[in-house]
């Protein structure tokens, strides 16, 4: 941390991350859908409101700030896991044959 603070790199650092959780977060879209469908968007929910309030628990501001951006990650995939219904039911991404679909 003392690192980060003496060559200024957190803000650089925080960039990287948060790139990674977004990043990390497009596949897990993709799989969760596959295999359990929109039914899976409460995992998600929780994993947000834990995310916000470790966010708010801890008085770093790096973590804190790593924190946030997981929390409001997994909020949007929440919407991405119904839109990526929507792409499957257009055919773009395929549809898990062990998996009964609504449409």
């Amino acid at each position: 941390m003392d690192f980060l603070s003496e060559y200024h790199l957190t803000g650089l650092f925080i960039g990287i991350c948060t790139f990674l959780i977004i990043g990390l977060f497009h596949p897990v879209v993709v799989k969760a859908e596959y295999y359990w469908g929109t039914k899976c968007w409460w995992i998600f929910l929780i994993l947000g409101i834990v995310g916000v309030a470790g966010s708010v628990y801890v008085d770093e501001v790096l973590w804190s700030s790593l924190l946030g951006v997981f929390a409001f990650s997994s909020f949007w995939t929440i919407k991405e896991v119904f839109e990526q219904e929507e792409r499957v039911k257009k055919g773009w991404f395929p549809k898990n044959p062990k998996r009964k679909y609504k449409f």
